[in-house]
């Protein structure tokens, strides 16, 4: 039986590149970074850079990074690490061969079939909070929609609230300025009973850190690479390219745009505290040129993603892709475009996809029912990463030589000794005949996942390390909350 909470990739990563294709493209990206540059938004940043031998012109705000930096900097990764969660059953690796499962993120809206598609809300992220500590397939946490309800200054302390006192899994934390990130790295300290010094020597808690394509990082995204370096957190150096409108349109050009920016956040991370852990992030696609509009699960996808695998094990980092669906309703394409980009990560070798369970419309909205079905998937990928055993009792020999010719194995011994638990048993999946699913309703996969998370948040009860820690959360909460917050930086 596969362990969900820890899973090994069983499958020998893919390629699309020839070996010769992948230097060149990495030597591309050290091209575009040595001659043309990234522009760099927080001046503490260029400050590092220019500190460690970095071209920097503080008119253009523009960074061209010698080679020699970016390979030391690669160097001072740590190849392997755990994400440390609240209950040490769940922590999850970091290193060659894991294979780890997020929900989709950073959705504006929420949307399930009893109620809609709305802006999502903290009551909203709390119930898919609870989903996802649920499924142990999905592996850590995530911020699966943005809480419009809660204002700016203040909204970090509920989503941070929520997330200590309903999971016990690796949170995530949103950079948007150094008040906001040390008030959640105090709020996690305070959840785990650490010291600053212990909650530096482990990671607790991860972000995800784009750059602004092309070649573009902000001040919140930069200052987010040195905030979460400097507390020994991770970092999810993930460059959003789009083939054809932020990345040229060849795979080839865009991953060297990808590179060149992973590569130079990357960088920063590591001047900012030599050995910080870091992920290569890849999330790379095409746009419907007929539109404009950022497409998903596409040929473009699979293969840029096979690509950036090539990449990452180039370099020797631990890595992260994304799954994704363009589809607005959860539909047939919806589950086709989820499933193949989902693949795509798998056979890349990726140690994290995000997205991989809810996220639709390119990003807007976290679908309930989605998120359901997409956990059917990825226990079904689940149960591939432990391989069925072929040795003298399950070659069959007996059975076959039981049953004759004509015959059947429902009541061979064989058969009876297993059936309980030789395949998969189905989330929501219906495999009665038609004549028994319509008399039982004739209700559709979307249906049947609505009972299933309906049933789920009816029945949730938080895990007792986790609720434990409410009262002390909401003694600094309310401190803060009467000083004022803390505003995001932009």
């Amino acid at each position: 039986m596969a362990h969900y909470r820890q899973l090994r990739n069983p499958f020998t990563p893919q390629r699309v590149f020839s070996d010769d294709a992948v230097a060149a493209i990495h030597e591309n990206a050290l091209r575009v970074n040595e001659a043309l540059g990234i522009k760099v938004l927080l001046p503490e940043a260029r400050a590092l850079y220019r500190q460690a031998g970095a071209l920097v012109d503080e008119e253009t705000q523009m960074v061209r990074l010698g080679r020699e930096i970016i390979g030391h900097a690669l160097a001072s990764c740590p190849r392997s690490f755990q994400g440390v969660g609240a209950d040490l059953r769940r922590t999850v690796e970091f290193a060659p061969g894991t294979m780890i499962f997020i929900g989709g993120s950073s959705c504006p809206n929420a949307s399930d079939l009893e109620r809609g598609r709305r802006p999502g809300s903290l009551a909203d992220l709390t119930e898919l909070t609870k989903l996802n500590q649920h499924f142990d397939v999905l592996h850590a946490l995530g911020n699966f929609v943005e809480p419009q309800d809660v204002p700016v200054q203040v909204r970090h302390y509920a989503t941070m609230r929520l997330q200590l006192t309903l999971s016990d899994k690796l949170p995530h934390l949103s950079a948007r300025g150094t008040a906001q990130v040390e008030d959640c790295f105090t709020m996690i300290r305070l959840a785990r009973g650490l010291g600053e010094e212990a909650f530096r020597a482990a990671v607790h808690s991860y972000t995800i850190i784009n750059s602004n394509s092309p070649r573009t990082l902000d001040m919140s995204m930069a200052q987010g690479l040195i905030d979460f370096a400097r507390n020994g957190q991770l970092t999810v150096m993930t460059p959003f390219c789009l083939a054809g409108a932020m990345a040229p349109i060849s795979i080839a050009g865009a991953l060297t745009l990808q590179h060149a920016e992973a590569l130079a956040g990357i960088t920063l991370a590591q001047l900012s505290r030599p050995g910080a852990p870091v992920l290569y992030g890849s999330f790379l696609s095409n746009v419907d040129m007929k539109s404009g509009s950022p497409a998903f699960g596409t040929p473009t996808h699979l293969q840029a993603t096979l690509g950036a695998g090539q990449l990452a094990r180039l370099v020797g980092l631990p890595w992260r892709a994304g799954a994704g669906t363009a589809a607005n309703v959860v539909d047939a394409q919806s589950a086709w475009e989820t499933q193949f980009s989902l693949w795509a990560s798998v056979l890349a070798g990726a140690n994290l996809c995000l997205h991989a369970a809810g996220w639709m419309e390119g990003g807007l909205t976290h679908s309930y029912e989605k998120c359901v079905m997409d956990v059917e998937v990825l226990q079904m990928l689940a149960e591939l990463c432990v391989a069925p055993p072929a040795d003298e009792d399950t070659l069959g020999f007996d059975a076959i030589a039981e049953v004759q010719p004509g015959g059947h194995f429902f009541s061979a011994a064989h058969t009876m000794a297993r059936y309980r638990s030789a395949f998969y048993e189905p989330l929501i999946a219906d495999m009665s005949n038609f004549g028994t699913w319509k008399e039982s309703g004739g209700r559709t996969a979307a249906e049947r996942a609505r009972d299933k998370w309906q049933q789920v948040l009816a029945q949730f009860t938080p895990p007792a390390v986790a609720a434990a820690c409410a009262p002390a959360l909401d003694e600094f909460i309310a401190r803060r909350t009467e000083e004022g917050g803390a505003a995001p930086v932009t």
